[in-house]
């Protein structure tokens, strides 16, 4: 079994403020480092106040990019003191994140025509 390591978003981020998805970037990359090391991952959640999808999309999301699968993610991490509001958030975002890197040139398509980009 693997070592785990707890990762508390107030930790990272200083507040209770999950919001910026600079702030998300900074608990992506603690996420990363455990992962890379072979630990497993426990998401605090303890002392949120606030959590917007871009910064669940910041911190979690990009983890579903293909350079680990989706199955070993959902193994090796796990949340704890999470609200049924902040969970669904993070479900959104992981599902969101999930459909993005399985085609990502259909979502930029997509967003281009809804913008009517005509490059």
């Amino acid at each position: 079994m693997a070592e785990k390591q707890l990762i508390s978003l107030t930790g990272i981020v200083g507040s209770g403020l999950c919001v910026a998805s600079e702030d998300g970037a900074k608990v992506y990359e603690a996420i990363s480092d455990a992962l890379a090391a072979g630990r497993d991952v426990v998401i605090s959640f303890e002392g949120v106040e606030d959590l917007t999808s871009a910064f669940v999309n910041a911190a979690i999301g990009r983890l579903y990019d293909g350079r680990i699968s989706a199955d070993e993610l959902r193994a090796r991490l796990t949340v704890q003191d999470a609200s049924p509001e902040d969970l669904a958030t993070l479900k959104r975002s992981v599902d969101r994140a999930k459909e993005y890197f399985r085609d990502p040139e259909r979502f930029r398509t997509a967003t281009d025509e809804v913008l009517g980009d005509d490059d």
